[in-house]
């Protein structure tokens, strides 16, 4: 899977990552919109079908996003020369607490919601506020990690955040840093191998 991501063409994986779910929405709209006019009243049995498939879509996206993540982090993390190698099991640990918060929480919107509605799961919020916010935190660690790896390894030497500044809002707005980082890491693995 690292050297999937690290070796793709940047217009892939923007369409793994956007490409789909915009499409796939799309798609939803226009059979909504068909057949409500059709029908004049609600949707249909099919079109209620699709949207069971929209946390899906939105999953699968989510796991792409956050696997080029990892394989930049992972992957090029190889090519750092050894007396600057950084620890990686801090970025470990706060990737995989937002991917878990968000894989729940697209698993359990729709219940989640209902029951706020209901006035039962009010409880739930003062959970989910927390831990939505952590969970901010720890995807910013990881865009801050994932930018510094991609100039780490480009330089050759210890980075500040002044280094890789352009990097950081360039991983965060990743549907527009895709073009630009991604040709930037295929560039260092190509003319890098592990351990030089």
């Amino acid at each position: 899977m690292v050297r999937f991501f690290l070796k793709a063409k940047h217009w892939s994986l923007f369409l793994l990552f956007l490409g789909i779910p915009v499409i796939f929405q799309l798609v939803m709209i226009i059979l909504l919109v068909i057949e409500t006019n059709i029908h004049s009243s609600s949707a249909s049995i099919s079109t209620i079908f699709l949207f069971s498939f929209f946390p899906l879509i939105i999953i699968f996206s989510i796991l792409v996003l956050f696997g080029w993540f990892w394989s930049i982090v992972i992957g090029l993390n190889q090519m750092i020369p050894s007396e600057i190698k950084v620890n990686i099991k801090r970025f470990k640990f706060f990737f995989f607490i937002p991917l878990v918060y968000i894989l729940f929480s697209m698993i359990y919107l729709l219940g989640l919601f209902s029951n706020i509605l209901n006035g039962s799961g009010v409880w739930i919020v003062t959970i989910i506020i927390p831990l939505h916010l952590f969970s901010m935190f720890c995807i910013f660690h990881t865009i801050y990690y994932v930018a510094k790896t991609i100039k780490t390894v480009e330089l050759k030497r210890r980075v500040s955040f002044i280094d890789f500044a352009g990097d950081f809002f360039l991983v965060w707005f990743y549907f527009i840093g895709v073009w630009i980082l991604q040709p930037k890491i295929n560039k260092v693995t190509i003319s890098n191998k592990p351990g030089d």
